[in-house]
């Protein structure tokens, strides 16, 4: 049987969530039914430890970063990717994030791709003329992959239309978490024995860590010990850092920036804090239920698809600041609690979303088409 030649469209591989998602599919696809190539909008990452590229061209899958930097280079971007794709002549392109979707469906349109199918991965509630263009150019998609219910929801809420609404959850390599040997936490500034609440993910407004960070000192000094790690970096690390010290916890509260080996830290960690003004279906929450952690996490778009059963005793609303100190302080200091809701959540990780039924679906839904 001839093979399906797929064209994987991203807006940069940096290593993030929608990116680990391409690179499980385009690593562990079916090679002998598909054969994919990966373009990426931006440059290629300066970084290597921090960047998708060596892996997808270890696995031997051709990659092209065409080097989007600014708004400015936006059509000759289009242009591009549209001269490679009648080069390669693919069957089907699939898109993940906003810009990636909206310039791989003007290059295969004008390419003259049979099929487009894009990747809708979070709720958008921050830039409106996202929506607007998604609904404007909707006509050249075959099918939205949205990697929830409630982002397939709220896509539809917002004129997507509902029949080309699918919705593949993310996955994940269970055999990966936890680490075997957790990070060594002492190099920043976090003493042995210390009960460690950690985040992860982009220091961005939409997580919401000024309001974490605002009541803190509620149920840190409620826990004797008791450390906060933020991993990550992005615009609101000055800001952040100027509420650390506003509120006295200097010594309590730790920017580890962005760092490469987020298994070992949250092996490292008592239990993993999302507090986040919306979400698509968060992957770090799924990475904290792979490696056997409790979870706080706001009940924002994608948690309780991911909680399941014990997501009640894992989410609160964003805002309530006495409820979320309450769980906190609660997870932290009832241990025998904090375990049970651990093997849940590991439990959950291992039958619902397993990493080869993500790509599956994928490749069911591109056969399909």
């Amino acid at each position: 049987m001839r093979s399906m030649r797929l064209a994987l469209c991203i807006t940069d591989l940096d290593v993030g969530g929608a990116e680990l998602c391409l690179v499980a599919l385009a690593t562990r696809i079916d090679r002998a039914r598909f054969a994919p190539v990966v373009y990426c909008l931006g440059p290629r990452p300066d970084r290597p430890e921090a960047s998708c590229v060596p892996r997808l061209e270890a696995a031997g899958v051709e990659v092209h970063c065409l080097g989007g930097r600014v708004p400015r280079d936006v059509w000759r971007v289009v242009r591009d990717l549209e001269g490679r794709l009648r080069k390669q002549r693919p069957h089907l392109v699939q898109t993940f994030l906003f810009h990636a979707n909206i310039v791989g469906r003007l290059a295969a349109r004008w390419a003259g791709v049979p099929r487009v199918v894009s990747g809708i991965r979070v709720a958008e509630r921050r830039a409106r003329w996202h929506l607007w263009l998604d609904r404007l150019t909707h006509r050249w998609v075959d099918r939205h992959v949205c990697v929830s219910q409630s982002v397939a929801q709220f896509a539809a809420r917002h004129g997507l239309p509902a029949d080309r609404l699918v919705v593949i959850p993310n996955g994940i390599d269970v055999d990966q978490y936890p680490a075997p040997r957790p990070a060594d936490l002492a190099p920043l500034g976090i003493p042995p024995g210390s009960r460690v609440v950690t985040f992860v993910g982009r220091l961005d407004r939409q997580k919401g860590l000024d309001w974490l960070l605002a009541g803190a000192p509620s149920w840190m000094d409620r826990v004797p010990g008791c450390h906060l790690l933020l991993v990550g970096s992005g615009p609101e690390l000055r800001p952040l850092q100027r509420l650390r010290e506003r509120f006295g916890l200097t010594s309590r509260v730790h920017f580890a920036l962005w760092r490469p080996d987020v298994a070992e830290l949250l092996a490292a960690s008592d239990l993993l804090v999302l507090p986040s003004r919306w979400e698509g279906m968060p992957n770090v929450v799924l990475q904290a239920m792979a490696s056997r952690l409790p979870v706080v996490a706001t009940d924002v778009e994608g948690v309780r698809e991911l909680l399941g059963e014990s997501a009640d005793a894992q989410v609160v609303p964003f805002g309530d600041s006495p409820r979320l100190a309450e769980r906190l302080v609660h997870l932290l200091t009832d241990r025998a609690a904090a375990a049970a809701l651990a093997q849940q959540n590991r439990r959950r990780s291992e039958q619902q979303f397993s990493l080869r039924a993500m790509v599956s679906a994928y490749e069911r839904l591109w056969q399909n088409l």
